[in-house]
């Protein structure tokens, strides 16, 4: 699964800057993107979100 640190902005929540989310994904695997750039995300509290998904990093993951 696919890991992401959250950037956020000035106008973001306090408390989801900088936290650990996963990419919400749909039957087929793919992960659900709007048309303006934005993604739904899961973070590690279990709150899920909309965010702007040039403001996400992913996370490499370490085999």
């Amino acid at each position: 699964m696919t890991s992401y640190t959250y950037l956020g902005d000035r106008m973001t929540d306090p408390t989801l800057k900088g936290q650990l989310c996963q990419a919400v994904r749909r039957d087929d695997g793919q992960c659900i993107r709007g048309r303006n750039g934005s993604m739904l995300v899961q973070f590690d509290t279990g709150r899920t979100a909309v965010v702007i998904g040039r403001l996400l990093r992913k996370i490499s993951q370490a085999v």
